[in-house]
């Protein structure tokens, strides 16, 4: 009679942690993932302002120009080697 109320103790235990899963696991993982959101959020919010108070200083004009170099696909080539085969 010990053996037969031990197994169906264990049964209860497993099905009720199994039920309690179903419940509470979604919203475990939901609050997991809005506190992951958030944190992302806060850095993201911190690095953007950082570059915006370094590139925007008011009342500064600045004038960006772009040189283009012109480079030929020979100057970058190297030196070019003529072999000849010896017999």
């Amino acid at each position: 009679m010990g053996f037969l109320k031990t197994i169906l103790i264990v049964l209860l235990v497993y099905y009720s942690l199994k039920l309690l899963a179903k419940w509470f696991a979604p919203r475990l993982f939901r609050y997991a993932a809005k506190k992951t959101e958030e944190h992302f959020k806060e850095k993201f919010e911190g690095f953007a302002d950082q570059n915006r108070t370094a590139e925007e200083q008011v009342g500064d004009v600045i004038i960006e120009k772009k040189t283009k170099k012109k480079t030929s696909s020979s100057n970058k080539v190297g030196e070019y080697i003529d072999f000849e085969e010896i017999e």
